[in-house]
């Protein structure tokens, strides 16, 4: 039996050879379609993976008070439907001293600047630096970790202090310090000292948003160097206990809703955004491209099997008189249709394994591209082997069967 299932093999892999430019064309249609399946959704997982790893920090107990919500629709053009005002400074200060909803921490904080020239001794930074202005809880709020030194504390802020905690940029070999310890230098921002304390762990880009070349300082100290009118600030509340998030979070619309003397009947004039909340739209967002991915892939494979299947049909007419002279030497209809069926099987498998290699790289190279964190996609490659089985069983199915049922007889007379 097993003597000749391997002659069936050996004859398979003969057929193909002696076809090898239509074998060639085959492979490529069913590769084509695997790769544009395991291709997309190893993007989409790399992103996601991105994506989880940045927000899954901040933890599911954190909300925020932002100017818009994140999903305000806009008008052709770009115009927002609704212009809300920005968030200033006195209404988070008033925020943060009348929200006193119990195990929450509030974060205050606003970007000064993304475009910071930072000088140390000799050395400056290209002027790409963010700057932002921080209270003591922005680090905890946040999610954010230290490599080296300390975090702002209560001091640093009330008092002041022009220290500043660093992204692990600056720690680079070719960075501000040149490998050295930032932490303890004195840096210059805009003609202002600042004493490094701390050093963030690296955090990468997200979006094209660098979140590793940025300066963290108090945000009094923020304020005074960064005057330009209608700063947007930016307001995070952390809660102890999740289960206690909704009641937080209600608070903290009423909070806000009685800063702004909103009355009843207006609608909000500002965002809330929970961490969990963002990490779901996005996710949402990505299903449509793995949806694309599946029709894509399924178009593309429908058509790689009618072309194996017709490969199959030409070969099995191509073939008769050999189908003929294996029968009258004893060979049975089930062993035909086994050769036939086999071709089938390793053509279809060739063209998976091969769309297998290019859609990992093609989710590699994306995923580099867009510095996302690329794991490699099992769940993918399993469902591309499993259609390529599939895909091989349907198209060669037919063509087994019709070899199988040939008249011996008539198979010798075929010219």
């Amino acid at each position: 039996m097993f003597t000749l299932f391997k002659e069936n093999i050996r004859i398979a892999f003969n057929s193909i050879k002696s076809q090898l430019l239509r074998t060639i064309l085959t492979v490529l249609i069913i590769a084509i379609g695997i790769t544009a399946l395991v291709g997309i959704l190893s993007a989409v997982t790399a992103l996601e993976n991105t994506i989880s790893s940045d927000f899954a920090s901040m933890g599911a107990n954190t909300f925020n008070l932002q100017r818009y919500e994140f999903n305000t629709q806009r008008r052709g053009g770009g115009e927002r439907e609704k212009i809300n005002p920005v968030i200033s400074y006195r209404e988070v200060k008033e925020f943060e001293k009348n929200y006193t909803y119990p195990f929450t921490q509030t974060a205050i904080s606003f970007t000064g600047t993304s475009r910071a020239e930072v000088k140390y001794e000799s050395e400056k930074t290209d002027p790409e630096v963010s700057v932002l202005g921080v209270n003591e809880n922005f680090l905890t709020n946040s999610g954010l970790d230290l490599e080296n030194g300390r975090e702002f504390n209560i001091f640093d802020i009330r008092n002041n202090n022009n220290v500043a905690i660093l992204g692990s940029d600056f720690a680079k070999q070719e960075g501000l310090f040149k490998g050295a310890n930032p932490v303890g230098k004195t840096i210059s921002i805009r003609g202002a000292k600042f004493q490094v304390i701390g050093v963030l762990e690296s955090k990468g880009s997200t979006f094209g948003n660098n979140q590793d070349l940025r300066v963290l300082i108090p945000i009094q100290v923020a304020r005074s160097l960064f005057t330009q009118p209608q700063i947007n600030y930016n307001l995070s509340v952390r809660v102890e206990n999740k289960e206690y998030l909704e009641a937080a979070q209600d608070e903290a619309i009423i909070t806000f809703r009685n800063i702004r003397k909103l009355n009843p009947v207006e609608e909000n004039n500002f965002g809330i955004e929970r961490s969990d909340d963002l990490i779901n739209r996005i996710f949402q967002i990505t299903s449509y491209l793995n949806i694309a991915a599946w029709i894509i892939s399924i178009i593309t494979i429908f058509g790689s099997s009618i072309a194996l299947m017709n490969i199959m049909l030409v070969s099995v007419t191509e073939r008769t008189r050999e189908i003929g002279v294996r029968k009258a030497l004893g060979a049975k209809r089930g062993t035909i249709a086994t050769q036939f069926f086999m071709e089938t099987v390793i053509i279809g498998q060739i063209g998976g394994i091969l769309g297998i290699i290019l859609g990992i790289l093609i989710g590699i190279g994306v995923s580099s591209a867009a510095d996302f964190d690329f794991t490699t996609p099992w769940k993918a490659m399993l469902w591309a082997t499993g259609i390529t089985i599939l895909v091989a069983i349907l198209a060669g199915s037919y063509p087994a069967a019709k070899a199988a049922k040939q008249d011996p007889i008539e198979s010798l007379r075929y010219e």
